[in-house]
């Protein structure tokens, strides 16, 4: 019962690592955050175009302060610092990468593979993946939601 969609820079198909492919539903511009129940920014190497992105960094504040599911796993919990939103919230983040980016942003990082604080969902590498995306998917069933998205 949960949809997910997929925003990018672009639109199409779009690279990922070690030669993957995915299909970018819609614009980071065009996303609005009463239409979503969650956002959640995937790491990577290809997470530093929206490290200073105004999309990206407006979205994050947008989510957060709807009291919705925003969260970040490898090096993406730069961006929710960025965007200012994890002042005095525990967090972590891809190590020894992220760590500096966190703290400047006023985070408390905490090194654990997922942290959560309310609705800020964070975790450090792609070996928590599977732990990020359960705690993310029971935050999400758990919250009330007329698009499930």
């Amino acid at each position: 019962g949960i949809n997910d969609v997929t925003a990018s820079l672009k639109t199409g198909e779009i690279d990922g690592r070690f030669g993957y492919k995915a299909v970018s539903d819609i614009l980071v511009s065009d996303v609005k955050e009463k239409d979503f129940d969650a956002v959640v920014y995937v790491g990577g190497g290809g997470a530093k175009v929206y490290f200073e992105n105004a999309d990206a960094l407006r979205l994050a504040n947008d989510f957060y302060n709807a009291d919705k599911i925003t969260s970040a796993i490898c090096i993406a919990p730069v961006i929710l610092a960025n965007a200012g939103i994890l002042k005095e919230k525990k967090a972590t983040v891809f190590a020894p990468d992220g760590v500096e980016d966190l703290k400047k942003g006023g985070a408390n990082y905490t090194g654990n593979p997922v942290e959560t604080d309310g609705n800020i969902v964070t975790a450090n590498h792609a070996d928590a993946a599977e732990l990020f995306g359960k705690t993310v998917l029971e935050k999400i069933t758990a919250a009330p939601s007329a698009a499930r998205q």
